[in-house]
């Protein structure tokens, strides 16, 4: 089985960043990826068709030459994800300022063996009174936050950075270095910002990256958008020293209203369309200085919905002037990288890796992401024209496509040349070909 050729031909403006022969096992085991029921390395090898045969001596590498591209070859999962993102999503977003999604995950995972596992939260289980912990390994994603043209309400967070976070027991066991999630997504922050000094990032996270390990240690060209907690301290720029004054100069301002107290007093009603709705909310907004950040003003935005059912929340931005509208809508951006995770996990496998190195580990899981990046990209630059949504009278009021769209028509893309390929002839080859078109169209 091999992919369409746009696809295949996008899979080649990156493969810079491998040999030649890691590249094409590579391109091999990115085809089972998109074709194989459960993505082990050897279930992918079986999709795409790449089993040495002995007794017919078919094919050209043993099976543990596509092992050895995950656990032991020569190439960097940084150097790719940024390959991605200058090659492909640069391009789709311009010259405009670059929104980044913060955020982590968790895949679970059975078995002692396997590096970096441990005991992590697990929110799909938990509810607001029981936290729920479960075994496996927690992935902290950095994304890029496009709007594609086929798409214009919908914001797509495409993966490109990852970091694989080992709880501190873990990490005393086996020896290593701790680092917190918030050390590993400035780490990443740092990485990609360095690459490109000369454009302008912003990133939006939960209040989990929102505190003062990341909002100190932001690169120069980035600004951070994030949750806040609704009696944190704020304060006043500090006042201008004057000339002869002893002691050390003021850090802080007065002390301001809290973003509970800001909304006990008059405050004005906004109505937003995030999140696939109209919402009505009373908001209060000021800039304030957070008290451990003292140096950097941030915008607060305080919220009450008056709709949907939603607590009090509480938002900032280290774009002073930006509105509270701006903020807002920004942060409800972060949700598609939500949508992210999970279509890695449904449509790509993102847990069912087995490998159980550390190479292994850092590099299989994180490809499911990448290549989720991949498809979306090919999907809005190659396939979207290819794309017939499907006859659904009982779902009337779905108007885009998802990703599972976007897989699906690159399944049956592939497929339909590769049948194609066959140059049937004769009597009736027509009304075959057709038959296999439709039935794998449906099985894709």
């Amino acid at each position: 089985m091999n992919l369409v050729s746009s696809f295949t031909g996008l899979l080649q403006e990156i493969s810079f960043v491998m040999t030649q022969p890691t590249f094409d096992s590579f391109t091999t085991l990115v085809t089972g990826w998109v074709f194989a029921g459960r993505r082990t390395v050897t279930g992918m090898i079986v999709a795409a068709g790449a089993v040495k045969d002995e007794a017919f001596c078919r094919g050209v590498k043993h099976h543990s030459a596509y092992h050895r591209v995950f656990a032991a070859a020569r190439w960097s999962l940084d150097e790719l994800g940024l390959a991605i993102f200058d090659q492909f999503i640069c391009p789709l977003i311009g010259d405009a300022t670059i929104r980044l999604a913060l955020d982590d995950t968790l895949a679970r995972k059975r078995g002692l063996k396997t590096f970096g596992v441990g005991m992590h939260h697990d929110p799909l289980l938990s509810t607001r009174k029981t936290a729920v912990m479960n075994w496996g390994h927690s992935w902290v994603v950095l994304g890029v936050i496009v709007q594609l043209p086929f798409c214009p309400n919908r914001s797509f967070c495409l993966p490109i950075l990852f970091r694989l976070y080992i709880n501190k027991k873990t990490a005393d066991k086996k020896r290593l270095r701790y680092r917190t999630r918030p050390e590993l997504a400035v780490d990443m922050l740092r990485i990609l910002c360095r690459a490109h000094e000369n454009r302008r990032f912003h990133a939006v996270a939960d209040s989990a990256y929102g505190g003062a390990s990341v909002l100190t240690n932001l690169p120069a060209n980035c600004d951070l958008t994030s949750r806040l907690d609704l009696d944190a301290r704020l304060y006043d720029a500090p006042p201008e020293r004057k000339p002869g004054t002893n002691g050390r100069p003021r850090k802080r301002g007065d002390r301001l209203p809290t973003p509970r107290a800001m909304l006990q007093q008059r405050a004005k009603r906004l109505t937003l369309n995030i999140y696939g709705r109209r919402d009505r909310s009373r908001i209060a907004e000021t800039v304030g200085r957070a008290y451990k950040a003292p140096d950097r003003p941030l915008k607060v935005v305080a919220v009450e919905p008056l709709t949907g059912g939603r607590k009090v929340q509480a938002f900032f931005s280290t774009c002073p002037n930006d509105s509270a509208e701006t903020v807002l809508c920004r942060y409800a951006s972060r949700w598609s990288i939500e949508e992210a995770n999970q279509a890695a996990k449904t449509h790509l496998g993102f847990e069912q890796p087995q490998g159980w190195s550390r190479k292994a580990v850092e590099r299989t899981a994180p490809t499911a992401m990448l290549l989720y990046t991949l498809i979306v990209v090919w999907f809005a630059t190659r396939g979207h024209s290819d794309y017939r949504a499907p006859c659904r009278p009982w779902y009337r009021g779905k108007s885009q496509p998802s990703f599972a769209d976007m897989l699906a028509t690159l399944r049956s893309l592939s497929i339909k040349h590769e049948v194609l390929s066959l140059r049937l002839s004769g009597r009736g080859s027509r009304k075959v070909v057709n038959t296999v078109l439709q039935a794998l169209q449906r099985a894709a």
